[in-house]
């Protein structure tokens, strides 16, 4: 069990790597927390999981509650990458939101822990997202760029002309999240499980279709 004792042979040795530390606790402590919550989750489990102590953990971060924070921005950061480094320009704007929402589902399948750590925060109030300085920030180029393939679908007459970006993020995320936090009571209750591989394609392809379908133009305007 770790202590507040100075840090072991190996810890002392994995300060000399300081990004790495940091990377290996954010690590465990995303398995952690996503897992246990964060009323649940214990800093001296995420210190012995890493070999380290929790005086090295709050070293780097601060305490339970900026640990947590640093876990927040990071399983963020890491959807908002992908979105941002997605290369749009050269689609035409209806294959662009596809590619945009096939983004956001490939990666919330692939990350179940991002759905957990959400819905923990949710629990939360959004209390420790309040708190962080970047998350605030780091949505709004994930939003540009959609407001950019609308301003696109809007000039060539094939989307809606009071399309809202924000709205069209939200419909992506509901079913997104969905799909993966309610597989369980869903499967029970519809014997359909929602995260089937064989029913993968077929909920990716809905998903852009509601998108689209909502975003489609009214012949009138």
């Amino acid at each position: 069990m770790a202590t507040d004792d100075a840090p072991s042979a190996p810890a002392k040795e994995r300060t000399r790597d300081p990004e790495r530390t940091r990377s290996e606790i954010l690590e465990v402590a995303t398995a952690e927390f996503a897992k246990l919550g964060y009323a649940g989750a214990r800093v001296d489990e995420i210190a012995a999981r890493t070999r380290t102590t929790k005086r090295m953990i709050y070293y780097y971060f601060g305490g339970k509650e900026q640990l947590f924070i640093a876990v927040l921005e990071q399983a963020y950061n890491r959807i908002r990458a992908n979105e941002q480094d997605l290369d749009v320009s050269h689609l035409d704007p209806v294959s662009a939101v596809r590619r945009l929402a096939e983004i956001s589902f490939d990666h919330h399948e692939a990350h179940p822990e991002f759905i957990r750590l959400v819905s923990i925060e949710n629990i939360h109030d959004a209390e420790h997202i309040i708190k962080s300085e970047t998350l605030s920030d780091l949505n709004w180029p994930a939003i540009e760029i959609i407001h950019k393939v609308l301003a696109a679908g809007r000039e060539q007459g094939v989307f809606k002309a009071d399309a809202d970006a924000v709205d069209v993020h939200a419909i992506i995320s509901s079913f997104c999240f969905f799909r993966v936090s309610n597989r369980a009571t869903f499967g029970t209750l519809f014997h359909r499980d929602l995260t089937d591989p064989a029913l993968r394609e077929h909920y990716r392809r809905m998903l852009g279709d509601l998108v689209v379908r909502y975003l489609a133009a009214d012949p009138a305007d």
